[in-house]
């Protein structure tokens, strides 16, 4: 382990504060986040992501920036870049998003690079950590890196490359207990790179041999998961036609011992939901149309307006008038047991039922109602009853979208009026207890 190694994490969210926080207790670490209000939550101790857990993230914090101090390890977080000059080793960990045409918008790289860029000096290491088409890091950051440092790659400073592999709200499988996959702009930096991350990654790591091919590795580990939950999506559809319950169908299937046990579902969060388009528009690029990617994604997104579809089909053959109706919907953040809203899926089916006329009331126990209201335009309720209602309380119908814990006890029969209906649409609930599962 190099002492000398003084770190600075750029961008403090669902990926850069873990790895921050498990570096701070091998090496001086300095955070920076644009975002002043997460950096105040932050030097108080407070994650409101929950991937760190307040008496973990307060054992490694420093009240100074710890890079000054050559013996000393820690955690200073700071919305500063004059407290990232010292360091030697920048992580970039900034999301990676598409606009409205679903192209790879590359603005939060090109930003933090001119960050990085004003104060970089010779020897220095920028390692990118953020999920991106293969060329990215060197054909469209290290430019950047040049142009604001003046300084030459390769000569100057290096770059790297470590894919990010965090799960928002799993934890099991925590950033050290993921094998890190890691690559540099030359073999030694590399192995720089490699001993870095082994030095604090218990489950190890893999050195790639080149950086487009450790990009080119994340990108395909979600278009991949993306293709088969499609072809989940695609038999919910067709077993629908048919009147057959689809997680029956994958029981079933799931008994041979060489059956992938994917499930159908609202596919959004920030990485499944996004990471696809990225290859596929660098495929266009270099002349080739991805047809199987393309299609999976234009399945996934279409999943929405199918659940809605679903249950006005159900409360119409109930005999309930749909437009005016009032419809619960459980769950609004992209995934269960984690407050990330981006990309949320949930959206699709509450904006597609209120095309129909009906007043859709969102209950999510983990997100956070104002980020809500300012994502999406609507109001989360972050408490309600479910217990005793009354017949005139209870909802002409109920959608499971989101299954957090909070949620897996329902019996969402027991939330309808005697003509409501109830759809399931992580398949979580025991039949007995709804309606309809997706």
């Amino acid at each position: 382990m190099d002492r000398n190694h003084k770190i600075a994490v750029i961008g403090l969210g669902y990926v850069g504060l873990p790895l921050a926080r498990l570096f701070a207790t091998q090496y001086p670490v300095v955070g920076f986040d644009i975002n002043t209000k997460r950096i105040e939550d932050l030097q108080k101790g407070i994650d409101t992501t929950f991937e760190v857990e307040d008496g973990i993230l307060q054992s490694v914090l420093s009240e100074d920036n710890p890079i000054l101090t050559e013996s000393s390890n820690g955690l200073f977080c700071s919305a500063s870049v004059n407290d990232v000059a010292d360091a030697n080793i920048y992580i970039v960990t900034v999301p990676t998003p598409v606009d409205k045409h679903n192209r790879p918008d590359l603005t939060p790289l090109y930003k933090s690079s001119e960050t990085v860029g004003r104060v970089l000096s010779k020897g220095d290491i920028v390692i990118y950590e953020s999920t991106v088409y293969p060329g990215v890091t060197e054909e469209e950051c290290v430019p950047v890196l040049e142009k604001i440092s003046g300084l030459t790659f390769n000569e100057d400073f290096f770059v790297g490359y470590s894919p990010e592999r965090i799960n928002p709200g799993d934890k099991e499988h925590t950033v050290d207990k993921i094998l890190k996959v890691t690559s540099g702009s030359t073999p030694k930096i590399g192995r720089v790179v490699d001993d870095l991350y082994r030095s604090v990654i218990t489950a190890g790591t893999h050195l790639a041999p080149t950086i487009k091919v450790a990009e080119a590795s994340k990108v395909i580990e979600n278009s991949q998961r993306d293709l088969n939950i499609a072809f989940m999506n695609e038999l919910a559809k067709i077993f629908s036609l048919m009147d057959i319950d689809t997680h029956d169908v994958l029981e079933a299937a799931g008994t041979k011992w060489n059956f992938l046990k994917f499930k159908p579902g609202l596919v959004g969060g920030h990485c499944i939901g996004v990471d696809p388009f990225y290859l596929a528009q660098k495929a266009q690029e270099i002349g080739y149309y991805s047809e199987l990617i393309l299609a999976a994604r234009r399945l996934n997104d279409s999943m929405g307006a199918f659940v809605a579809a679903q249950v006005v089909k159900l409360m119409i053959n109930n005999d309930i008038r749909v437009k005016g109706s009032r419809i619960l919907n459980l769950g609004i953040t992209f995934k269960e047991n984690c407050p990330d809203i981006r990309n949320s899926k949930a959206i699709d089916v509450i904006t597609n039922l209120e095309e129909y006329g009906a007043e859709v009331i969102t209950f999510d126990p983990w997100a956070n109602r104002k980020e809500v209201a300012d994502e999406y335009g609507i109001n989360c309720y972050s408490e309600i009853s479910l217990n005793d209602l009354k017949e005139d309380e209870k909802y002409d119908a109920v959608i499971l979208t989101v299954a957090h814990d909070q949620f897996l006890n329902l019996n969402l029969n027991q939330l309808v009026k005697e003509k409501g209906v109830s759809y399931d649409v992580k398949g979580v609930l025991s039949k007995e207890n709804v309606d309809k599962r997706l």
